[in-house]
């Protein structure tokens, strides 16, 4: 059963050079009790659907449905079932996590001694029994995320949303915020994240829309999209620059598509359908034609492979996250 369900979205902002089309006409559908991902580069459109979903603006054309309950005519109703964590921690910095929680839980109307209970469950939840008494202005990044995500939970919400939840943190934080989504997920919660990581939706997504200027243009499992790029990719390092060329013909005899080649010349990579063999073939070639190697092997796609197959360019993961939020502000 479907418990989100957008169609036809559209948000226009204004901007200094004209206007910005942060959604085109985007639907999509999360079915309940799954994990939904909505994979795209900066700017694709990802927070401006988070916030049309959550009620905090509204859109200029279209319909979202949450839970049966239309975003414009109840609103109230939406923010009374769903839980929130944007892309930067919302937290009092002055009070320590404990109290962070306890104060949403007042926010909540949970009563003292409830609030109280419910944030010492999810200090333990997220592991910061150690932290717990101490002001969040002491905090890392990471454990800031935690508070914040902590925070979406007190009240035990029927639907997640989490924009680019774990942007910024280290490899050991990410992976256990990714614990603890999949225990959420378990107990029955619906969630619908936003990420530009492709081994995030990996880990965490059982069904992946990917969007690009507004639109949704492709959906499916993670290994689903991979395939429609190939399910590897044969990477190669050389010696020589001067041996691009002779290397970029062997690669492609046995490529799903266009090698790439890096700046300098000396790395190539191609799709391949079936990933052993053609790194075997690709090999042999190239020992046979003289081209020595620095190094070789197999990759799977990642975010930008994506990207590249499916709108001919690349995702600026280098760009600031939130450039909806930034048209927005010359609305």
């Amino acid at each position: 059963m479907t418990i989100i369900e957008a169609s036809g979205l559209t948000k226009t902002y204004k901007s200094k050079t004209g206007p910005v089309h942060a959604l085109a006409g985007l639907d999509l559908t999360v079915p309940r009790g799954t994990v939904k991902a909505i994979l795209g580069p900066n700017g694709a459109g990802k927070t401006t659907v988070v916030k049309i979903l959550t009620t905090l603006i509204k859109p200029d054309a279209g319909t979202a449905i949450v839970d049966g309950i239309n975003v414009l005519d109840d609103p109230k109703a939406v923010r009374s079932i769903i839980g929130v964590s944007g892309q930067y921690a919302a937290v009092d910095e002055n009070l320590t996590g404990f109290e962070n929680l306890e104060m949403v839980g007042r926010l909540y109307h949970l009563g003292g001694a409830a609030s109280r209970k419910r944030a010492q469950q999810l200090i333990d939840l997220f592991e910061l029994t150690a932290a717990g008494n101490r002001p969040v202005k002491g905090f890392s990044g990471g454990m800031r995320r935690r508070i914040d995500l902590a925070g979406a939970l007190v009240f035990n919400p029927k639907i997640l949303f989490l924009d680019e939840p774990t942007t910024g943190l280290d490899p050991r934080s990410r992976i256990a915020l990714w614990g603890v989504i999949n225990r959420l997920v378990d107990d029955g919660t619906t969630v619908l994240l936003t990420t530009q990581y492709l081994e995030e939706a990996d880990q965490l997504a059982d069904s992946i829309a990917v969007i690009d200027d507004g639109r949704v243009i492709a959906e499916g499992t993670s290994d689903e999209l991979k395939a429609q790029i190939g399910g590897h990719r044969v990477v190669v390092a050389l010696v020589d620059a001067a041996d691009s060329a002779a290397a970029r013909e062997v690669l492609a005899r046995y490529g799903a598509g266009e090698p790439q080649v890096s700046s300098d010349g000396r790395g190539i990579d191609v799709a391949v359908t079936d990933g052993p063999p053609a790194l075997q073939h690709v090999l042999a070639d190239l020992r046979t034609a003289g081209i020595e190697l620095h190094d070789a092997g197999m990759r799977r796609p990642t975010l930008d492979d994506v990207f590249l197959k499916l709108t001919g360019h690349k995702a600026d993961l280098a760009a600031d996250d939130n450039e909806d939020e930034k048209q927005e502000l010359v609305k």
